[in-house]
């Protein structure tokens, strides 16, 4: 019996297959091609081989766009992994040696995650290993989490709210809210803090469609408390520094706080949830060694602050809270919204 046809077959199948998934992660025949130094007849004939050889329809194709049928999207879950495994087998197998000389790691973040969560767990990757190219998207939750489902980065690290079928959450570390005044604040003096004592004073707040800002006003609703709101800006930084100017007050995350402000600080997590950060991946993705170990580094370097108290849900005021939350902008997560 003559197996040479079965062999040819199995031979080509990785083409195939790469085609179809750099074709399924550009939403394009002409952006596949491109991206693997071949012409589009080429990346579609290794398409239609696919689809003969398993006789579905992996695209639905309407004119110069194309969309995953379910059979596509069932095929690609399965292929993806392969195909990447395959294309940095070379990689994989210095790693496992203990060698790790080249490469890049593409991570997505928001500006908050950035400053405060990554810098210094970035900082001991690259020293480990510095031929490693490094990546950093400054996005927000929604571009980030775009460019996870399409691969377009190895990992993204922010906060969750709620965790959406296809990602997997894995959270690092967490952090208490924290209202922040000037030192010659008349709350700065005071031992504890309610929010009647925040009420009367003028809030500072990231902009309204954000979650802080909903947050916010949902908590003081919980308690039927009026408040005020002074001052909207974008970013802890500049929030910070108006506050040390006296415009107003702020409710934060303590994450930004690096205990240099010129500012006084008073726990609010009585009232409002803490705030984890970690690791966001597709499932099914691909793990580089890069990610992998980079990955290793950050839970490493936060493991003495890892606690009982990790699960987004942590501090929340009650299943009322967290009903409330749903579907809701984060300020600094990774659901489809701004972090």
């Amino acid at each position: 019996m003559n197996s040479t046809p079965n062999l040819y077959y199995k031979q080509n199948r990785l083409k195939q297959l790469r085609a179809f998934c750099h074709t399924a992660r550009a939403g394009s025949i002409t952006l596949a091609a491109e991206t693997l130094f071949l012409s589009q007849p080429s990346v579609s004939l290794q398409i239609q081989a696919l689809e003969r050889e398993f006789g579905v329809t992996v695209f639905e194709r309407r004119g110069p766009h194309i969309k995953m049928t379910p059979e596509g999207e069932a095929l690609y879950k399965l292929a993806e992994p392969l195909v990447e495994g395959i294309d940095k087998l070379h990689e994989s197998f210095a790693a496992s040696y203990g060698k790790l000389e080249s490469g890049e790691l593409d991570i997505a973040a928001g500006e908050s995650t950035i400053l405060y969560i990554l810098a210094e767990p970035l900082r001991l990757f690259a020293k480990a290993y510095p031929n490693i190219r490094l990546k950093l998207h400054n996005v927000t939750g929604r571009d980030g989490m775009s460019m996870l489902r399409a691969d377009d980065v190895d990992l993204a690290v922010g906060s969750m709210l709620e965790v959406p079928e296809e990602i997997n959450y894995r959270p690092v570390v967490t952090y208490d809210p924290t209202l922040i005044a000037a030192q010659d604040h008349p709350l700065a003096h005071k031992e504890t803090v309610t929010l009647k004592d925040i009420g009367p004073h003028g809030l500072i707040l990231p902009p309204r469609h954000l979650s802080t800002w909903r947050i916010v006003d949902l908590v003081f609703r919980q308690y039927n408390v009026n408040y005020k709101v002074a001052l909207e800006a974008g970013g802890w930084e500049v929030i910070k520094k108006y506050v040390e100017l006296g415009l107003g007050i702020s409710i934060v995350t303590d994450v930004c706080l690096t205990g240099d402000e010129r500012l006084a600080c008073k726990s609010l997590v009585r009232y409002f949830p803490k705030r984890s950060y970690g690791i966001v991946l597709r499932q099914g993705r691909f793990l580089s060694p890069q990610a992998m170990r980079f990955i290793d580094i950050l839970q490493h370097y936060y493991l003495g602050e890892l606690g009982d108290g990790v699960s987004p849900e942590a501090g929340m005021v009650g299943s009322e809270f967290e009903e409330a939350l749903s579907g809701m902008p984060d300020a600094e997560g990774w659901s489809d919204r701004k972090f």
